[in-house]
């Protein structure tokens, strides 16, 4: 199929936007510290899983001084089964002591200010600069994201997070580019499975390069 056109690229969004119409984050948080900290445990990890440990470990350290005030180890504890628990536990830590030092206890709004955070990367940093501060154009290059776009064609493929967010910010309207990203990934669970692709149940197969192909 090729380049996808202007009017492809919105009848994809509009598609998506029918099935999955609230395009919430699954991480459930309540402060916005606390968002940033489950994108940090949800790598390499299920956020299922990681709505199954930050209940106890908020309730354990339900201010963000006492996060900051913490012994590293005991945060492991609580998040042990999240994976790579030392480093995680370590930049939650940091990155509260940070947060309360250089900005007065609260998440800040632009992208160099959070890649300064320790266990901040673009795709945390355009995850809060969504959903916390509504910033228009934002792209947040998961996993389903990176692997959809490129079996849509609205990326040419590459597995570089930095790449197809460039590629996808060209592209799509920017006061839909967040709500996109979060629908592809309610939709990379529910039907565009990685393993077992539902390709005759997807609304998205008519403008799916993936399924051309298999079609030729």
């Amino acid at each position: 199929m090729g380049k996808k056109t202007q009017q492809e690229v919105r009848d994809i969004v509009d598609a998506l936007k029918g099935l999955y119409p609230d395009a919430l984050c699954s991480l459930q948080y309540e402060k916005d510290y606390e968002l940033l900290f489950a994108v940090r445990l949800a790598a390499q990890c299920t956020d299922e899983r990681v709505n199954q440990v930050t209940p106890a470990l908020y309730e354990r350290f339900p201010t963000l001084e006492s996060l900051a005030e913490a012994e590293i180890a005991e945060v492991e504890r609580y998040i042990h089964s999240t994976g790579f628990f030392r480093a995680k536990a370590r930049d939650i830590v940091l990155a509260s002591q940070m947060l309360l030092r250089e900005y007065n206890g609260k998440v800040p709004n632009t992208m160099e200010d959070l890649l300064r955070l320790p266990g901040v990367g673009r795709k945390t940093a355009n995850l809060m600069l969504g959903d916390v501060f509504h910033v228009p154009g934002v792209v947040v290059a998961d996993t389903h994201c990176i692997r959809i776009t490129g079996l849509l064609g609205l990326t040419d493929g590459s597995k570089d997070p930095v790449k197809v967010e460039q590629q996808l910010r060209a592209i799509l309207p920017p006061e839909e580019s967040n709500d996109f990203c979060h629908r592809l990934v309610l939709h990379g669970r529910a039907v565009c499975v990685a393993r077992r692709p539902d390709c005759e149940n997807c609304v998205l197969n008519v403008w799916c390069d993936h399924v051309c192909k298999q079609g030729e």
